[in-house]
């Protein structure tokens, strides 16, 4: 599964990824970065396309269909084995595919017994996309909320010591399928979600103050060195 992101770069080096990939040149004020420590519930860096540009925004990380409208059962991830086969997804998959940008993931081992964070970045690019679907429904306010899930894997080898499953990082060629609203065949979709080469990424251990939700600041990247 995935279930913590950081996005801990600038506006300006965001802006800067935006420009070089996707004419993007203005961040919404609502974005503010740098994020160490985003949890689901919480606000996710998100890309579309509406048909005529790349628009970026927020959406809430927590998944809810519009058929259902409970807030109480969100999904922060969806399988890609099966996410063009279950009703939940599938609307989504063919009409409403987004990008989640992140520059990292975590997650925790759990062989010694104890939790013990690591942290998995990509080596030759900080902020990267995650493939993700989005869903809007209207609450028990009368207001329209916009959620996300991410489309996990089965993991690499790197990832596979830590989890059986990883996030789907998708190079900037599969993003650009990804986001490509007119293409609508859901086999050819499936097969661009695929584990990420483990060669590409990096890992490393973090502070146990990532556990909390709660701890936003930058001593929840950083790494913590093991002794010899």
């Amino acid at each position: 599964m995935c279930g913590r992101l950081s996005i801990a770069v600038s506006k300006e080096d965001l802006t800067k990824y935006l420009e070089q990939n996707y004419d993007i040149t203005v961040l919404p004020d609502s974005i503010e970065l740098p994020k160490f420590n985003i949890a689901p519930s919480e606000e996710l860096v998100t890309l579309i396309n509406d048909g005529t540009k790349y628009r970026v925004g927020l959406l809430k990380w927590g998944f809810v269909p519009e058929y259902t409208k409970d807030e109480s059962k969100i999904l922060i991830n969806a399988r890609s084995e099966t996410v063009d086969k279950l009703y939940t997804f599938k609307k989504s998959l063919i009409e409403r595919r987004c990008l989640i940008l992140a520059d990292g993931f975590f997650e925790w081992s759990r062989s010694t017994g104890t939790k013990t964070p690591y942290r998995f970045v990509l080596k030759k690019t900080k902020v990267f996309a995650l493939a993700g679907l989005w869903s809007s429904f209207i609450n028990k306010q009368g207001k329209r909320v916009f959620t996300t899930t991410i489309i996990t894997t089965k993991a690499n080898s790197l990832m596979s010591e830590i989890h059986d499953r990883m996030p789907v990082i998708l190079d900037q060629e599969s993003a650009k399928i990804w986001l490509n609203p007119n293409l609508k065949d859901t086999d050819a979709l499936k097969k661009i979600l695929n584990p990420y080469d483990s060669n590409e990424m990096e890992i490393y251990q973090v502070s146990s103050k990532v556990n909390n939700p709660k701890n936003k600041n930058h001593e929840v990247i950083d790494e913590i060195k093991k002794s010899t």
